[in-house]
């Protein structure tokens, strides 16, 4: 049987399974099993009441941004200079007005995906200075690397989200390379997408590509682009990122607050202590997206993580933060938020056993926290500082496994197979049996890496491993990639704001 065909089969029973909103290929996913509740009720309010104690004795600094403080005035918090500090409670009857679920539009409708609730959307890592593959090794990320991933991730049925900077496209000056990776994302993925937080200008510029996409209308009225803010950890929010914070949010977009707590430096070493420092920066973060605009879509985030106390060095993918994500899971849904939580985090420098152990760690405490949207799904290696073409592929595997893990097990007679017990009887094998024929192209998840083969065949291919497999499938795939389609006047339409808004700034490369 040629691969063409083989492939086109594949193809079309993940058409099925997408239309059934089962296995891979579906827009998003909705959860058929439980999350994991770790702590009690008494607990969770011992958490919460530490929190509140830090809100309200320590407080929080809003650096470089007076909007957010005469923000904070308004609604009776205490501010002295840049300290603010809250009344226990404060913070939660802001949230109020946060919607608990919320679409994020694509540019195809059929890719829109829903935050929030039983949702689960996989999204690309984000953020690597650095690049790396078998053949050229560890380098600089340029806007040709930013495309291919993109394209890689459009490519396959295993993601939901286009994702924002998966790499840092080094090769284009600082304060324009944002309109780049918004352009990319438009032009060579049609899912939802990301933009640009490291200015309030880029965030608006962000933003402003989307009213020529999606029409200025539509994005007043719908959620079309999330930005990831995060807290300057501990206890400090600087004003680069509350500023784009506030513009996602007045123009009715999508903030994800996230605290970025490494235990033993920016946090306690303690997982509890770091749980509550991360609830009262998280809470502060997304009261404020409403007290810009109220009602603004937002998210819950979190990222805790550990280091190695003797080197003083970042670890990744480790229980502490694993577990600790399932207590965030519990406080997010106790404030009926949605969720960003945990990862596929790995320290590994190669897409090796350590990666796949470690990233699979994180990857199921996200899965069982009850993550909404799971950024850092593929290509995470080196603690976040290198984007892995071969592990974004293995990765990429594993999203597309926990598709079948997150559907959990259906119930139907049907499901329960009597019938086919009856047919087949004592001691013999269901291989032949009708059963087993009505089933056999959609029972199981279909990998497209594992090696299932016996040890003489595998030896006799080559004994290739994991690593060289993906190797070979990420060429393939850009080989094969195609373009979504655009229409003609929007290209044009955002590719002359991209020209203008270059033609008014000089280069900046710091």
């Amino acid at each position: 049987m040629s691969e063409a065909r083989v492939r086109s089969g594949r193809q079309a029973r993940q058409a099925e399974r997408a239309q059934k909103g089962t296995g891979h290929g579906r827009p998003y996913i909705t959860r058929n099993i439980p999350t994991y509740d770790v702590l009690s009720e008494e607990n969770l309010l011992k958490i919460e009441a530490a929190a509140d104690r830090v809100l309200a004795e320590t407080g929080i600094e809003f650096r470089d941004d007076p909007v957010a403080i005469d923000h904070w005035k308004r609604a009776g918090a205490k501010v002295d200079g840049l300290l603010v500090k809250f009344e226990p409670g404060m913070l939660r009857e802001i949230l109020k007005s946060a919607p608990a679920e919320f679409t994020q539009h694509a540019r195809n409708p059929a890719n829109s995906v829903q935050i929030g609730g039983k949702n689960v959307v996989f999204s690309p890592a984000y953020g690597s200075p650095f690049v790396m593959d078998l053949d050229r090794g560890r380098r600089f990320g340029t806007i040709e690397d930013f495309r291919n991933f993109i394209k890689l991730a459009q490519s396959s049925p295993n993601f939901h989200h286009s994702g924002g900077t998966i790499c840092e496209p080094t090769d284009v000056p600082v304060n324009k390379r944002h309109l780049d990776m918004v352009m990319a994302h438009i032009e060579l993925s049609d899912r939802p997408f990301m933009g640009s937080v490291t200015a309030e200008e880029r965030s608006e510029d962000s933003i402003e590509m989307t009213r020529i996409l999606f029409g200025e209308t539509f994005v007043n009225d719908h959620c079309v682009i999330l930005g990831n803010v995060n807290v300057n950890s501990p206890l400090v929010w600087d004003g680069t990122m509350t500023r784009s914070l506030r513009a996602y949010a007045r123009a009715n977009q999508a903030a994800v607050v996230v605290p970025f707590i490494l235990g033993g430096a920016m946090g306690p070493v303690t997982s509890a202590g770091g749980i509550v420092q991360s609830l009262a920066e998280t809470m502060a973060g997304c009261a404020l997206t409403q007290l810009e605009r109220k009602g603004a879509p937002v998210i819950f985030g979190n990222f805790l993580s550990t280091m190695s106390l003797r080197s003083g060095s970042p670890t990744f993918g480790t229980p502490e933060p694993a577990i600790g994500s399932q207590v965030i899971g519990q406080l997010a849904r106790r404030l009926n938020l949605p969720l960003r939580c945990s990862g596929n985090f790995t320290t590994s420098k190669l897409p090796d056993a350590q990666a796949m152990m470690e990233g699979t760690m994180s990857m199921l405490a996200a899965v069982h926290c009850g993550a909404n949207f799971i950024l850092h799904s593929a290509g995470f290696l080196d603690g976040l500082l290198s984007m892995s073409y071969e592990k974004f592929m293995l990765d990429a595997d594993l999203c597309g496994a926990l598709h079948a893990y997150l559907d959990g097990i259906r119930m139907d007679d049907d499901q329960l197979a009597v019938d086919a017990f009856a047919e087949v009887g004592p001691g013999n094998h269901f291989f032949g049996s009708s059963h087993t024929l009505r089933h056999y192209e959609t029972a199981f998840w279909d990998s497209t890496l594992s090696d299932n083969e016996p040890f003489e065949k595998w030896e006799l291919a080559g004994s290739e491993d994991a690593a060289t497999r993906a190797n070979r499938l990420w060429k393939k795939r850009l080989a094969e990639y195609e373009a979504p389609p655009l229409d003609e006047g929007v290209r044009d339409g955002l590719q002359d704001y991209i020209g203008r808004k270059k033609a008014e700034m000089s280069d900046a490369w710091h």
